[in-house]
């Protein structure tokens, strides 16, 4: 099995930034480096949407609410996917989810791992 374990989530003030961490804890075996891997955010009352992704190739991908002001990365010797929030707006509340896919976000989510939520609030 494959467990994400996500830090970095808080309160900060519109304008501001936060930085999100997700590091995988597995078998020695496991390569991050053959999963697309991925944030998503749900906020209460909405749908979950994918905010930002990266894919095998080192692609990536984001929401066009988040263009230009999210930035997603990994390190795959550590295991690690970060997410960078600048111009943070109060629309970015949410609980944001770590994720991985091994099927490289080209379809369902069926079979992805997912961290446990880190919420992410930001005031006016």
């Amino acid at each position: 099995q494959v467990q994400l374990v996500e830090s970095g989530g808080g309160l900060v003030q519109a304008g501001g930034s936060l930085g999100l961490s997700c590091v995988a804890s597995t078998v020695s075996r496991f390569l991050l480096s053959l999963y697309g891997m991925g944030w998503y955010r749900q906020a209460p009352g909405k749908q979950r949407e994918l905010v930002a992704s990266t894919r095998r190739s080192g692609s990536t991908n984001y929401a066009e609410s988040v263009k230009g002001r999210f930035s997603i990365s990994r390190d795959n010797a550590k295991k690690t996917v970060y997410l960078q929030m600048n111009s943070l707006k109060p629309e970015d509340t949410a609980v944001y989810y770590c994720n991985a896919d091994p099927k490289d976000y080209s379809g369902s989510d069926y079979g992805n791992y997912w961290g446990q939520g880190t919420q992410v609030t930001v005031s006016s």
